[in-house]
């Protein structure tokens, strides 16, 4: 089985699992998330591989994090999670990319990310819920942080906190290739 088909697989079951212990209708947790339920059943069935905007999205709306859904080992005090196992969240042929490294549920959601964008490209995010906060540490490169319509150039070297409920996105509007590492903290769920 390849990677792409075990997280498919993880995802169709953990979806299941969360949207049970919920107790959210199919119906429920697409007005939640904003996502159909036809893609839902897609997801629960394991038949496609949603956008990493929809697993987001869904992540949110079930209070859980991104790497809950994707079938992290939980449970022991301490968690190691090796190079292997961090999720490619998406990528592009020209090398940019997002890797979701680690992240935990407990008080809240705490996820801690790898990013590299190379040269002209972008990667735009919807409002994620209210009280959710995004730091970010560019080690290479120059960051453009985008936050409801207003730029910031972060260097590196430099660090940026902001509230993520706002639309946000980030560029690279350099000639070299942008390396972040963010941490997000998202509320639980009332």
């Amino acid at each position: 089985m390849s990677d792409l088909d075990q997280l498919t697989q993880s995802l169709a079951r953990n979806l299941k699992r969360w949207r049970g212990e919920r107790g959210f209708t199919l119906d429920a947790l697409a007005a939640r998330a904003g996502v159909s339920r036809g893609m839902i059943i897609q997801i629960e069935q394991a038949r496609t591989n949603p956008s990493v905007g929809t697993t987001v999205k869904l992540a949110d709306a079930l209070g859980v994090s991104i790497a809950t859904l994707l079938d992290y080992e939980q449970g022991t005090p301490v968690r190691l999670v090796p190079e292997s196992q961090a999720v490619r969240m998406w990528s592009t042929g020209a090398g940019s990319s997002t890797t979701l490294l680690i992240g935990t549920d407990a008080r809240g959601l705490l996820e801690l990310w790898s990013w590299r964008l190379m040269p002209g490209e972008s990667s735009a995010s919807d409002p994620h819920p209210e009280g959710t906060v995004e730091l970010l540490h560019v080690t290479a490169g120059e960051l453009t942080l985008v936050v409801d319509g207003t730029p910031y150039a972060v260097p590196a070297g430099g660090s940026a906190s902001f509230e993520a409920h706002h639309l946000h996105a980030y560029r690279n509007d350099g000639p070299d290739p942008v390396e972040v590492t963010m941490a997000v903290s998202i509320p639980p769920v009332r």
